[in-house]
C-alpha cells in the first residue's frame, strides 16, 4: 500500500487479472463458436437437430462454468475475508487465519486455518506475476492488522 491509497484501498476485492481475460478469450471461442454452429450454421446431414442441441448445451455449460471461473475473488472487510473459489464460497472470521501462503509451486493463495484445515484463495494466483504477490503481501497484512488480538493496555 501506498500514501495514495485512499481510505479502504486495503479492503478492496482481490480478483485476479489473466484469469479475467482467458474467461474473456475462452468464453468468445468457445461459447460463441458453438452458438453459432448450433443456430447460424446451415443444415444438413451433419447438423441435425440433435447436434444443433448439442453445441448449444455445450456452449451453455462452457458459459456457466466460464462465469464462475471468471467470477472468482475474495472480498475482505473489518470482520473478515469472503472467499468465492468456482464452485464454493466460504467466509472466515480474521483470527481464523492462522497464515497467508503462497509458494513457488501454489497456483494461488492458500490460507491455513486454526482448525487445522486450509482454504485456497483462486482470486490471489501466481499466473498475474508479481501483481499477485503483492496482493498476497496485501492480504497478509490484512490478517496481520484485522487477525491479531490487541495488545492489552
Amino acid at each position: 500500500m501506498t500514501h495514495d491509497d485512499g481510505p479502504g484501498a486495503a479492503l478492496r476485492p482481490f480478483r485476479p487479472l489473466w484469469a479475467r481475460v482467458a474467461v474473456a478469450v475462452t468464453g468468445a471461442v468457445a461459447v460463441g463458436g458453438s452458438l453459432v454452429v448450433g443456430i447460424g450454421a446451415p443444415g444438413g446431414v451433419l447438423l441435425d437437430a440433435g447436434t444443433r442441441v448439442t453445441f448449444v448445451a455445450f456452449a451453455v455449460a462452457a458459459a456457466w462454468l466460464l462465469w464462475r471461473l471468471g467470477g472468482v475473488h475474495a472480498r475482505p472487510d473489518h470482520d473478515g475475508l469472503t472467499v468465492r473459489n468456482v464452485i464454493r464460497t466460504r467466509r472466515v472470521a480474521w483470527p481464523e487465519i492462522v497464515t497467508v501462503r503462497m509458494t513457488p509451486n501454489d497456483p494461488w493463495v492458500l490460507l491455513d486455518l486454526a482448525d487445522g484445515g486450509t482454504l485456497a484463495v483462486m482470486g490471489i494466483q501466481r499466473a498475474d506475476g508479481e501483481r499477485g504477490m503483492a496482493e498476497a503481501r496485501r492480504l497478509q497484512e490484512l490478517v496481520r492488522q484485522l487477525g491479531e488480538a490487541p495488545d492489552p493496555g
